[in-house]
């Protein structure tokens, strides 16, 4: 008799187990929404969304701009720019760009970095394109001082005299 009950209990709880992992919620569906546009929302158009610095010399002017205009029919706000790294560095317009007016980003780049680069920057704002990236590249030449091997000699150290002992008579 104890065995037929535990037995029985075993099915119970087996068959209490398996149900409790399935689950019995009715299907859900779900509705895709487009966002809504807004037609007059700004709209930022660089120039050019590429500055090439070309070849440039050691320690050169790294300073660039990025010209834009806002195509829309609303004030464009730029709320962030971020370059990819801590040689890159954006500076934008804080205050709103009025529709129909131009304004540049200003972009320096810290040329001490030898070799040939490509850096982003992202502009974020409130543009019907919320999220911008623009990029900047060219090659930094090496320093002509380091190329040239010339290494400034050091001093040669100082040699020391022997000191007299004195005479033990």
């Amino acid at each position: 008799m104890k065995k037929s009950i535990l037995s029985l209990s075993f099915v119970f709880f087996t068959i209490l187990a398996v149900n409790a992992q399935s689950t019995t919620t009715p299907a859900t569906v779900m509705v895709a929404t487009a966002p809504v546009e807004n037609p007059n929302a700004p709209d930022l158009k660089f120039e050019s969304e590429t500055l090439d610095y070309g070849t440039i010399e050691h320690n050169a002017n790294g300073d660039r701009e990025f010209k834009f205009k806002n195509t829309g029919k609303e004030p464009l706000i730029i709320t962030n720019c971020q370059g990819s790294c801590g040689c890159t560095v954006p500076t934008w317009p804080k205050e709103p760009i009025k529709p129909g007016a131009s304004a540049a980003i200003k972009v320096h780049y810290a040329t001490d970095r030898v070799g040939a680069f490509e850096k982003t920057i992202t502009v974020n704002s409130n543009a019907k394109t919320p999220v911008k990236v623009i990029k900047i590249k060219g090659v930094v030449k090496p320093d002509p001082t380091a190329a040239a091997g010339t290494v400034t000699p050091s001093p040669a150290p100082a040699t020391a005299t022997p000191i007299a002992s004195p005479d033990k008579k």
